[in-house]
């Protein structure tokens, strides 16, 4: 084999390695990015979640202020046990 055949399969196999090197260190970040992307994604919803919570118990304490200041008749039903009728009860055949 020449001179010149062995330096053109060397430098095909350096370059060679080195593109399979580089898309695998690629992919090995790219999947990184995504992986904090997820975990951006998971901090967030937590975030949304106790933010809703802090809002519903906000509001409970609200009604419950409002109520004691002006009861409605849903409320009390539901809040000392008893029911507010859905139909009027049906006549006897």
């Amino acid at each position: 084999m020449s001179r010149a055949a062995k330096a053109t399969l060397g430098l095909s196999v350096v370059l060679s390695a080195a593109t399979v090197w580089g898309v695998h260190y690629m992919q090995v970040q790219e999947r990184e990015v995504m992986h904090k992307g997820v975990e951006r994604d998971t901090a967030r919803l937590e975030e949304k979640r106790r933010q809703r919570a802090l809002d519903l118990e906000r509001n409970r304490a609200r009604e419950e202020e409002f109520q004691k200041m002006q009861p409605t008749k849903g409320w009390l039903a539901g809040r000392f046990g008893g029911s507010t009728p859905a139909s009027p009860e049906k006549a006897p055949s």
